[in-house]
């Protein structure tokens, strides 16, 4: 029996900046992937008739000059979500993509972009949770892409298309083993339980080690050489607390307040659902949007919380 035929659309688009709301999409690549080979591909600039600003084109380096003979969005839309079809596009996370082409969709045609999403970045982190990046850099090196143009549009496209068939291969392994434990889930949650008790134990029998080691240093004890090279020593390092109000004019006169002072984005996000906030505030809240992803978590509630969540 032939094989059904599978199609995804990887893509990869560059834009004036990051807020889907206010910004517009200045490069689209795609790859028409047919069950996992490369068929076809799609590559166009945009002319958004605004400026970029200067902190994406630092990234991916389009300039407004190399878009004024580029065609505008009426005259190239078509042909990009002509190309696209109603396949499920593939992107590295993908939300900031999708975002961007349903705004424009919308924007331009009056309709919603519907084709479905797949999200490398978290097929990644599933695959590969051990590893601190989880990047589409670290993803090409991990199934060794090799790649001499980074973000920009097709660069990042193809370089994606050739990984995510391995990916691809890995994650529904995977997935098919954790469909296989489904019946397990009562004893592997007390196994969970087991590990996450464990991890705290470990966690407070390195902190009582760490305390010997101090106490070692501070009578004046030598740095210590294991057999296998590794070297402890002991130092010491002074930090401060600063007045914003004093800082931040010296700190934005020299370009790094931005660098220097980092919203806590989960006390914004909480002051938006909060009731003691007036719709106003609200408003002027979220309209600073400039990035959206999506994380899926659980918790683990406590037999003292319980009643409180029943």
């Amino acid at each position: 029996m032939p094989r059904k035929k599978e199609v995804e659309i990887v893509l990869d688009v560059e834009t004036t900046g990051l807020d889907y709301t206010k910004e517009k999409i200045i490069e689209f690549a795609g790859v028409r992937l047919e069950n996992g080979k490369i068929t076809d591909t799609f590559q166009t600039l945009v002319n958004p008739n605004q400026k970029i600003r200067k902190s994406s084109m630092a990234i991916h380096g389009i300039t407004d000059e190399m878009l004024k003979d580029a065609p505008n969005e009426e005259e190239i839309f078509p042909k990009i979500f002509e190309f696209i079809g109603d396949n499920p596009i593939v992107a590295h996370n993908a939300i900031f993509d999708y975002s961007f082409l349903n705004r424009t969709k919308k924007r331009l045609f009056n309709e919603n972009f519907d084709n479905r999403y797949i999200d490398t970045q978290f097929m990644f982190k599933e695959v590969y949770p051990h590893l601190e990046s989880c990047g589409l850099d670290c993803l090409m090196d991990i199934f060794k892409v090799k790649y001499s143009t980074r973000h920009r549009a097709m660069a990042d496209a193809e370089g994606l298309a050739k990984a995510y068939p391995k990916l691809k291969k890995m994650y529904f392994e995977k997935y098919d083993w954790q469909l296989s434990q489904i019946n397990n889930v009562e004893y592997l949650f007390e196994r969970f339980l087991r590990l996450q008790s464990t991890i705290s134990i470990l966690q407070s029998e390195i902190q009582d080690l760490k305390s010997i080691f101090r106490i070692y240093f501070e009578k004046g004890g030598a740095p210590i050489t294991a057999n296998s090279g590794e070297t402890m020593a002991y130092n010491t390092k002074k930090t401060f607390a600063y007045d914003f109000e004093q800082v931040k004019d010296a700190l934005n006169e020299i370009g790094v307040l931005e660098k220097a002072v980092r919203l806590n984005n989960v006390f914004i996000d909480k002051l938006v659902l909060s009731s003691t906030v007036n719709d106003e505030i609200k408003d002027r809240i979220k309209s600073a949007r400039c990035e959206i992803s999506e994380n899926k978590v659980f918790n683990v509630i406590k037999p003292d919380k319980q009643s409180k969540h029943e």
